[in-house]
């Protein structure tokens, strides 16, 4: 054990500040389906990851690992199978309830952003590690910390002035073949991430009110 140094007491009006000044810009927050070609700074996605990386694990174990893709050839392989992934599910595997949830948001089996935007981050969740004699060791919670670790992904683009989607084509075993990750990684979701184009539209959504999905126990 280590000495806690790198906490920071605030005084309480300046925590009511930023925690008002962090929602305010997170609520700005919007996922996007139009995304422009314009070149995004490697140094920002790269901070962005090392944010990722200080989420809370099980154990400690980290089981996750980020393959950034900017590659125009293998974007294009990852775009083809994810739409015939998208054209199964749409055509064939969704219930009549399934698409009438996502009618709202305007989604189909086209994915033309998976090409166009300059950044694809494929979340690889590590179901177990490996030793260098080959011994495996067990992850703990790899989804709740793979899932953790994404969230401050977003969170930190989303800050940098960047736009992102949350892509999950199911199932996604694609990735693992394109990108040539090993059977102890199993994909988590793919990340799109760029500018969005200027004339980019949104769904006319609304979010749940705080005391929707929040409660409390006093006693």
């Amino acid at each position: 054990m280590i000495p806690l140094d790198g906490y920071r007491e605030y005084p309480l009006e300046e925590m009511r500040a930023r925690l008002a000044e962090f929602y305010a810009d997170i609520n700005r927050r919007r996922t996007v389906r139009e995304f422009s070609d314009r070149e995004v700074p490697r140094d920002l996605i790269e901070t962005a990851l090392a944010a990722a990386g200080t989420a809370p694990s099980g154990a400690n174990l980290q089981p996750w690992h980020f393959v950034v893709v900017s590659g125009p050839e293998t974007k294009k392989k990852i775009r083809a199978a994810a739409e015939a992934e998208e054209r199964e599910f749409y055509e064939h595997r969704a219930s009549e309830e399934w698409l009438a949830a996502l009618a709202p948001l305007g989604t189909d089996q086209h994915k033309p952003f998976l090409e166009k935007a300059p950044y694809l981050i494929a979340v690889f969740l590590q179901k177990y590690g490996e030793l260098p004699d080959g011994r495996r060791v067990k992850h703990y919670y790899p989804a709740e910390s793979t899932g953790l670790a994404t969230g401050i992904l977003i969170t930190a683009l989303h800050r940098a002035g960047l736009a992102t989607l949350t892509h999950t084509p199911s199932p996604m075993k694609f990735l693992n073949e394109i990108l040539g990750r090993p059977k102890s990684e199993r994909p988590f979701l793919l990340l799109v991430v760029g500018y969005p184009e200027k004339d980019a539209r949104v769904p006319d959504i609304v979010r749940k009110e705080l005391d929707e999905f929040s409660s409390w126990v006093d006693e």
